[in-house]
């Protein structure tokens, strides 16, 4: 079945446009309100959380107008990371959890993603079914006046998370020694990251921590570490973290100033993991953009890289079907199941820092487990609406022709972002020459169709 709001992660969009306008906040609000509502007598309960965009502030009261009428209470975190709204939903007991960000995108945008009360993303299934009901008539899902919600914020949500990710570190380890640079992208990490690594003993020198409602993902966080390479660099630190602004995805910078992807972060947990007896199954959940390099390096060990299409849900989704606990996406998205239930930045780099003070190793060595193999990703911008440039001919022969150009020397995918009007390009292969030369091929052909349409 098609979906008129709900992408890869959750509704987006740009702030005040459909769909990320009040009103179909509101529609949110009552229509999940509605499927997660049981029979019962008990008080119902949502939590939301945000980051620091200036659309939080119109999208969270349009929200909890929705969430009342429908006649769940509200419990409002303020800026807190997605991963710990996720967790802060299920030992909170609530019945639903809400998240407003747009991840690592700039501040115009915005999102809404939906948590169960077990802490995970909704299926496929519930986001349908509670897109049929936000099209339904408003007044057929508000509660009586007796039955109305409340609403209130509470103040140590972010000590709650701090508390968790900080548990998740080796009790007999500490930080002291090391110096950190910590990038919260100006976003919903920038209090509790740094005060986490302090915590635990860091000297933490702090970038991206001052929002202004704008500034967010802007020339700083994991999307942008040219600031973060900088200060490691001149403050001679032992590794820079930068957090994407909901803080669920990593980028790491090691002493040198080598920028680190989320492959080789999740080489080095599943090395250490491996080597510890922590892992449930022998492998790792990865995406189809992880490099062969990982694939390669895991088959030495003995592990098995399980495949799945882009995005996080999906890896989770393998990891609970499948039985691993370590998974991610080359992005940074890094998921540790056994702590958290969707990508958390911050608990990911806590695993690469308790592998460098047992080892002793500076980062540099530790996060340079594998070479990559040459690796050419492209993106085309479209127009929204427009048709789509996967579709012309032009487009479906060059794919063939690069495809066959491939076979048994690499690989390619094209895909459409879920978040974004971009069509991704992406090869790799031993031979460099040949992954751009394929690469310019197909990117040349979508441009064109593009353009056309």
């Amino acid at each position: 079945m098609s979906r008129a709001f709900f992408g890869t992660d959750g509704i987006r969009g740009t702030a005040n446009t459909h769909p990320m306008t009040p009103e179909v906040a509101m529609r949110v609000g009552l229509a999940a309100g509605k499927r997660f509502m049981s029979a019962d007598d008990r008080r119902h309960l949502v939590v939301i959380g945000k980051d620091t965009r200036l659309s939080g502030y119109m999208l969270e009261p349009a929200l909890t107008a929705g969430f009342t009428a429908a006649g769940m209470d509200v419990v409002l975190f303020g800026p807190l990371p997605t991963p710990a709204v996720a967790m802060l939903t299920r030992s909170m007991r609530a019945d639903l959890g809400v998240m407003l960000s747009a991840s690592h995108n700039k501040y115009a945008d915005n999102g809404i993603k939906l948590f169960g009360p077990d802490g995970y993303k909704l299926s496929d299934e519930a986001e349908i079914e509670i897109e049929q009901l936000m099209m339904s008539r408003l007044d057929e899902h508000l509660a009586k006046p007796d039955r109305l919600g409340r609403a209130k914020r509470i103040d140590d949500a972010q000590a709650r998370y701090v508390e968790i990710v900080k548990a998740s570190f080796p009790k007999k380890l500490s930080l002291k020694g090391l110096r950190i640079v910590i990038d919260a992208a100006n976003g919903a990490g920038y209090r509790v990251a740094p005060v986490a690594l302090y915590e635990l003993g860091a000297e933490v020198i702090k970038l991206g921590v001052e929002p202004n409602g704008f500034n967010i993902n802007q020339e700083v966080g994991s999307t942008d570490t040219r600031a973060l390479k900088d200060a490691v660099l001149k403050y001679r630190a032992d590794l820079g973290i930068a957090l994407d602004g909901d803080a669920d995805r990593v980028a790491i910078v090691d002493e040198k100033g080598n920028l680190i992807d989320g492959d080789q972060i999740m080489a080095l947990i599943a090395k250490s993991w491996h080597a510890n007896g922590a892992l449930t199954k022998p492998g790792v959940v990865a995406t189809v953009m992880s490099n062969l390099g990982l694939e390669r390096f895991l088959g030495d060990l003995k592990l098995k890289l399980e495949r799945t299409k882009v995005g996080d849900r999906y890896v989770v989704e393998a990891m609970r079907a499948k039985g691993y606990n370590v998974g991610g996406e080359q992005s940074g998205h890094i998921v540790l199941k056994d702590f958290s239930t969707t990508g958390d930045g911050l608990l990911a780099a806590l695993q690469v820092l308790a592998v460098l003070v047992q080892s002793g190793q500076p980062a540099s060595e530790a996060l340079n487990l594998f070479t990559p193999a040459p690796q050419v990703l492209e993106n085309v911008r479209y127009e929204k609406g427009a048709p789509d440039p996967l579709n012309a001919a032009a487009v479906k022969e060059a794919i063939k022709a690069a495809e066959a150009s491939l076979v048994g020397k690499g690989r390619l995918l094209v895909r459409k972002s879920g978040t974004e009007p971009l069509v991704r390009i992406m090869a790799e292969g031993d031979d460099e020459a040949l992954v751009r030369k394929v690469v310019s091929g197909v990117k040349s052909a979508v441009v064109a169709a593009a353009r056309a349409a």
